[in-house]
């Protein structure tokens, strides 16, 4: 059996407790969640578009009717209650009327030419496996809602080790939706599982069409090509090592908000920012500004307010990449140790202090891991650009940005008109630039994941699961149209 939990309040008496039990699945139980999807699928599929759709829109009703439900559950996971907040609104957006109907429209165009009804259209892939991670299991599951309006059927693995907010969201919310639309049995599986044995099990599997595989990027490479030669479409969601990038005349309380943002539960979020780059003239007022808002970054357990940071498990690699950076000329801003869950610094604790770190120049900045590399971590390098004419330094900042072999999100601070139409021209990777705003944040039409390069793989674009889930189809319905006129013409 698995088990959830969570340390105590931290009052007299602390303890550890079991929020909740789940079965192991076994190679059988896998098998028989895959023929279920396999038979559902055809039936599924055949239900009309408008009233799949109805489903994102129950679903929506849910997530606000049961709020505190998924808020509560995520804290038990041991996500600050600040955190589960952002999660939960951000699947508002991805589930707000106007994304629906955005949704709606791609998934099915009509159009009149010649006396012909013209329709493209997306159909379903039939059988979605999805693999959420463990560091946000639930919203990421979420997605899964999506693919099932799509019209696939779903098998869903709640991650063995934090697999309670998974299981509650499918048995509990989406399942009751699918039955009250006469959803067949088998419609969605889910089951509790290691993640290898899932995965050899559904590539192996001649049921399964699709696999959404969220997790790190050479792991998650590799996946992709056992998928492509086994016949089955791989969905990646990988690594993000985002660059925010902040302008001469950037509004530098807001850049230093945004860029806090990257110690977000400290770090192990794959959307937050990983690395600043920045005007030299802007550079002394947003390292003194961020050194003051980091100061209000604090842990705590999760379901104490304006808590924003998590334990990390293994912090090694964190403290190998920040003295490869100062060994090599970086300067320690502020951070840099380990500190009890109240903020006291330790050599024990397993909290990490949101630590950044000034490096000069652009030419070099690949050398550093932690430039390079996505962290995971609450460290963020502030990277100050040569000084240079403006010109000159904004073709750099745009190759820099798009040098970046990951491609999940990018950002850029900036009042100027020029600059910001040649990032929207010329800036090519990652799945979504934001300008002048959150970094996290999330706003209808707009994907929240996705991305180019090792962000996500040979096929890597923004990711709309609905849309990644199924394929564009055309049709042509004629009244009264002679074939020889069509080919040859009157």
């Amino acid at each position: 059996m698995g088990t959830c939990g969570q340390g105590g309040s931290g009052g007299e008496g602390e303890h550890a407790y079991v929020v909740g039990r789940c079965a192991l699945a076994d190679d059988s139980a896998l098998d028989l969640a895959s023929e279920a999807a396999a038979a559902a699928a055809p039936e599924w599929a055949a239900v009309p578009l408008e009233r799949r759709m109805l489903l994102g829109e129950r679903f929506r009703e849910e997530l606000v009717r049961r709020r505190d439900e998924f808020l509560e559950m995520l804290v038990a996971e041991a996500h600050p209650a600040k955190l589960a907040r952002w999660e939960h609104s951000s699947l508002l957006e991805i589930f707000s009327e106007e994304s629906l109907g955005w949704y709606r429209q791609q998934m099915h165009t009509e159009f009149r030419h010649g006396g012909r009804r013209l329709i493209v259209r997306r159909q379903p892939d039939g059988v979605v496996a999805f693999n959420p991670p463990q560091n946000a299991p639930l919203p990421s599951a979420a997605l899964g809602v999506l693919c099932l309006m799509a019209g696939n059927a779903v098998v869903m693995r709640a991650p063995r080790s934090i697999a309670l907010s998974t299981m509650w969201l499918m048995r509990d919310v989406v399942a009751p939706l699918l039955d009250e639309l006469g959803a067949p049995p088998g419609t969605l599986n889910a089951v509790c599982a290691n993640p290898k044995q899932a995965l050899d099990r559904w590539v192996s599997s001649p049921l399964i069409d699709d696999i959404f595989y969220i997790g790190g990027s050479q792991e998650g490479l590799q996946f992709e090509r056992e998928c492509v030669a086994r016949g089955k479409k791989p969905i990646l969601e990988l690594a993000g090592n985002d660059t925010l990038v902040v302008w001469s005349d950037a509004d530098i309380p807001h850049a230093a908000e945004a860029i806090t943002e990257a110690f977000y539960g400290s770090g192990q979020i794959c959307m937050v920012p990983n690395c600043v780059v920045v005007h030299p003239a802007a550079a002394p007022a947003l390292l003194d500004r961020l050194k003051q808002q980091v100061r209000h970054i604090r842990p705590g357990y999760p379901q104490e307010e304006d808590v924003l940071l998590s334990p990390v498990r293994r912090s090694e690699r964190f403290f190998r990449l920040l003295n490869q950076a100062l060994d090599n000329g970086g300067e320690l801003i502020t951070g840099g140790r380990r500190t009890e869950v109240d903020g006291t610094p330790s050599d024990t604790g397993v909290f990490l202090q949101p630590t950044v770190v000034r490096i000069d120049g652009l030419a070099r900045a690949r050398e550093y891991d932690l430039v390079r590399e996505e962290t995971f971590f609450p460290l963020i390098p502030v990277v100050v650009a040569e000084a240079a004419p403006d010109e000159v330094l904004l073709e750099r900042f745009v190759d820099f940005t798009n040098s970046n072999p990951y491609g999940l999100r990018n950002s850029l601070w900036t009042a100027s008109q020029t600059v910001i139409d040649t990032f929207v021209q010329r800036v090519g990777n990652g799945g979504l630039l934001k300008i002048n705003d959150s970094h996290i944040g999330c706003v209808p039409y707009l994907p929240t994941h996705g991305g180019t390069g090792l962000t996500g793989g040979a096929f890597g674009e923004a990711n709309y699961p609905i849309l990644k889930t199924s394929h564009l189809q055309g049709v042509s319905i004629a009244g009264g149209v002679s074939p020889y006129e069509a080919v040859f013409g009157t």
